[in-house]
């Protein structure tokens, strides 16, 4: 019975949306509270007693008082002691056998129960046919899916039960139908456990990867005794390892004041490890039981961390935040009011002012009447992966995925498979940026503990679509000082902004995640300094051990320095602008009206394919647009001249395709209004 809490303090934690005694010996089911609302109880006083099952032994009837009374306090250990106790005094004792079934259940002790269940079943001879169906259940988690079918099987034959369990059966057969064919056509699966740096005997779980692959921050549960004999709790904390030369460091905690002595789990990191989103319980300035928080990281140092607010936030359990790459999408779970089931995935959006707006609910594609949690949002903003127990599975949760579409609709949700799902439970899955990697938590059997990390190669059909990454420093360029610059990404096709993000500003480390062959422009600002662009199309996804590495020099504003505006584009031979030039010219004029003092001069450069003359036309043809954009949009045109250059002066050498690319240019150069 050592799987039985034995009654103790009731603290909330992230992973749970209700309090529950705790105990030393977790099982998985009280981690994510799984298990079906059995309602036995309630069943077990109602029904009447059979004659002759217990006899005259009063030993026995007390024996199982004491059994439902410790049940309805939710103290399993002294329930079964009690339970079992009557059975030993009158082994025919159906309803204490019924009871002792349930509670093994709600312990996960599945095998256990259904052996229990078939002895009551054995006393009652079709007096009790709801029965049948709590075995199927029993044998249902434990992965014996031929004789759970037959018990639903014999269960709706029956023709006695209430539509819910009537409903709840079928849904079940359904799902014995599912796992039986999983498991005639397993997906590829070899799952990996990064061993004792990262896993230990307590439980470790949600799991969160930045995007270069190096840092990992998961949530761990361990025991803390209250130096009082019998009273214990237990907490949660995040812990954090690195990847260095192909090994992961030793964990360690987070420690304050990401980490305090109450509940801190479930949580999200943003793509660069700088971000943290993540669920707190039972906090003075909580709106519910348990909140979604937010800290930053500067340098080494976090912040204190934030509550969200009434927003995102609810008198109802909030957890399981995922962050979306961009940082501009919420997804997280949650019970609030317009849930569709016991647990839902909603998502919040950020609006330009950087405010979180109220949750939207995905809908019943995504969200059944069960429990759906642990949402993981991928980089590519398209891909969401989850746990549920309401759609068809393996058992408990299942890992399934979807995709959203153009139109802003997700796709139906598609089961990971078997072996990734088993009849265990299994949650918490990430995916690294290029979409081949992912981790999860699980319980499986062959681990350090009560819960482990695994990590294992996704089989291709399974994958979100590919993303890369860039990593660098932001400095100064005189000066190598490091700066805290803001970045856009934007998306040359359309023009819309997919990333906005920042360096470090003690380090000027910075990390963005990159779409794979898709033409986007790169701009770098601070105020004080001249911005830097860059236009690139990455075809192929980078690695650890061959990253995407820029570093970025940023030049203070002062006369003589001059700016490529390498996202500033022409139609060929032409001068007239190229729709995906207007972010560029628009960063310029912003830059003119907050330094209302600088004068520009803009000069058109060209390669020397064609003769001079042509070149000289196209290059002041070229420079004079960026001018009329500038007058268009305020810019006094007295602070600003221009002029056409050829091939005069040239950057690089003309003998190649990317030399000639490079020579065909427009730049800016900050000058002095006395010599304009």
């Amino acid at each position: 019975m050592d799987d039985l809490p034995a009654g103790a303090q009731v603290h909330e934690h992230p992973m749970i949306p209700c309090a529950r005694p705790v105990k030393q010996e977790i099982t998985m089911m009280r981690l994510v509270l799984l298990f079906l609302p059995l309602m036995m109880v309630a069943s077990l006083q109602a029904w009447p007693q059979p004659p002759g099952d217990e006899g005259s032994n009063l030993r026995a009837r007390r024996a199982f008082k004491r059994a439902l009374a410790a049940y309805e306090l939710l103290d399993y250990r002294q329930a079964l002691e009690a339970a079992e106790t009557a059975i030993a005094l009158a082994p025919q004792y159906s309803r204490a056998h019924l009871l002792r079934a349930e509670v093994l259940y709600l312990a996960a002790r599945h095998e256990e129960s259904a052996e229990a269940y078939s002895a009551a079943i054995n006393l009652l001879a079709g007096r009790f046919p709801q029965a049948f169906f709590y075995r199927g259940m029993a044998y249902y988690k434990s992965g014996n899916y031929v004789p759970a079918d037959q018990d639903f099987r014999h269960f709706l034959a029956n023709g006695t039960a209430s539509r819910t369990l009537t409903l709840r059966a079928e849904e079940m057969l359904a799902s014995c139908a599912f796992a039986l064919e999983a498991m005639k056509n397993p997906v590829p699966f070899d799952p990996v456990n990064p061993g004792p740096a990262i896993n230990t005997a307590e439980a470790e779980y949600s799991p969160a990867i930045t995007a270069d692959g190096e840092t990992l921050v998961f949530t761990r549960r361990s025991a803390v005794n209250e130096r009082i004999p019998g009273r214990y709790y237990e907490v949660e904390n995040f812990y954090v390892s690195h990847l260095e030369n192909g090994e992961w460091t030793p964990a360690i905690s987070l420690g304050p004041p990401i980490n305090t002595p109450g509940n801190e789990g479930a949580q999200s990191l943003s793509a660069n490890g700088r971000e943290l989103y993540f669920t707190a319980c039972n906090r003075p300035d909580g709106y519910g039981s348990c909140d979604i928080y937010y800290a930053r990281r500067t340098g080494d140092a976090w912040s204190v961390p934030v509550n969200l607010g009434d927003k995102v936030n609810s008198s109802s359990w909030e957890s399981h935040p995922s962050i979306s790459s961009d940082g501009n999408n919420l997804y997280f779970s949650s019970g609030r009011r317009g849930s569709i089931g016991k647990m839902d995935i909603w998502a919040s959006r950020r609006d330009e002012q950087g405010n979180w707006q109220l949750p939207e609910n995905l809908g019943e594609v995504i969200n059944t009447t069960g429990r759906e949690m642990s949402p993981f949002i991928h980089p590519d903003n398209r891909s969401l992966y989850f746990a549920s127990d309401g759609h068809s599975g393996m058992g408990g949760l299942d890992l399934f995925f979807s995709r959203l579409d153009d139109e802003g609709n997700w796709s139906r949700p598609v089961n990971l498979g078997y072996p990734i799902n088993t009849h265990a439970d299994e949650f918490s899955l990430v995916i690294d940026a290029a979409g081949k990697t992912a981790w999860f938590a699980s319980d499986r059997e062959g681990g350090f503990g009560k819960m482990d990390l695994y990590s294992f190669t996704l089989y291709d059909d399974a994958r979100p679509a590919p993303m890369t990454y860039m990593k660098g420093i932001v400095f100064e360029k005189d000066t190598n000082i490091p700066l805290e610059a803001s970045f856009e990404l934007i998306e040359l096709g359309s023009g819309s902004t997919i990333i906005q993000s920042a360096s470090d500003p003690v380090t000027g480390e910075f990390l963005v995640v990159i779409p794979l062959e898709t033409p986007l422009a790169l701009n770098v600002s601070l105020p004080g300094y001249l911005f830097y662009s860059e236009h690139f199309n990455i075809t192929e996804t980078r690695t650890l051990i061959d990253p995407y590495l820029k570093d970025i020099s940023l030049q203070r504003i002062r006369p003589g320095e001059s700016v490529v505006l390498r996202n500033l584009f022409f139609r060929t031979g032409s001068h007239e602008l190229d729709p995906a030039s207007v972010a560029e010219l628009e960063r310029l004029a912003r830059l003119l009206w907050q330094n209302p003092e600088i004068h520009i001069h803009v000069g058109g450069h060209t390669d020397n394919v064609g003769s001079y003359e042509d070149n000289l036309v196209l290059s002041e043809s070229r420079a004079k647009s960026v001018v009329l954009f500038l007058v268009e949009k305020g810019i006094l045109p007295g602070r600003i001249s221009f002029r056409g250059y050829a091939d005069t002066q040239a950057v690089d050498t003309n003998e190649t395709a990317s030399g000639r690319a490079n020579n065909r240019r427009t730049e800016f150069t900050i000058v002095d209004p006395a010599n304009n």
